[in-house]
């Protein structure tokens, strides 16, 4: 789709694209451990939707200097936030507000895929609680940087990546 397709009117298109590029690896997965249960199959869908979209906030710049757009370009214009905008690297009220609607769905994402961390066994459980502590940890840098990505793009340093792994290693930290 990123050939053919350079931004998403809607949110939904958006979450169709994560359908496609997303979702099959959580999937494949599960399958690769096992698990075949539909419910699971839902609550990755939901983790894997969410760590796409957190990637694509954490990226706009940088998504935008090769020619996509990953915003809704509806919700940017209900916000009065324009393509243009984005291209210059205007992070304005207006921006924060299309950026804070969008982080708000994929916390929301994230906690509906949260019963994944205990629908597996200790196979997986590790590896998928850090992956759910680190897709949430991003938004929150993206959050504490008033959303600014065109500074610089929210990541992890060694130590936060430290204590995520510390606390994925305890069962009760994420599920």
């Amino acid at each position: 789709m990123d050939v053919v397709v350079d931004r998403y009117k809607t949110f939904d298109d958006l979450l169709g694209y994560c359908r496609l590029s997303a979702n099959p690896v959580g999937r494949l997965v599960l399958s690769v451990f096992g698990y075949r249960d539909p419910a699971l199959h839902e609550w990755s869908d939901a983790i894997c939707t969410a760590l796409q979209l957190t990637n694509h906030w954490q990226d706009l710049a940088v998504d935008h200097a090769k020619g996509r757009v990953y915003l809704p370009v509806d919700e940017m214009a209900r916000h009065g936030y324009s393509v243009e905008r984005l291209a210059a690297g205007v992070a304005d009220d207006a921006f924060r507000r299309v950026m804070a609607d969008q982080v708000a769905r994929t916390r929301a994402l994230f906690e509906s895929g949260k019963p994944l961390l205990r629908g597996v066994g200790r196979d997986l459980a590790f590896e998928l609680r850090l992956t759910w502590l680190g897709g949430t940890a991003i938004l929150d840098r993206l959050e504490a940087v008033g959303y600014d990505v065109f500074r610089a793009r929210p990541r992890l340093g060694w130590a936060a990546k430290a204590g995520l792994l510390a606390k994925a290693a305890w069962p009760g930290s994420a599920g």
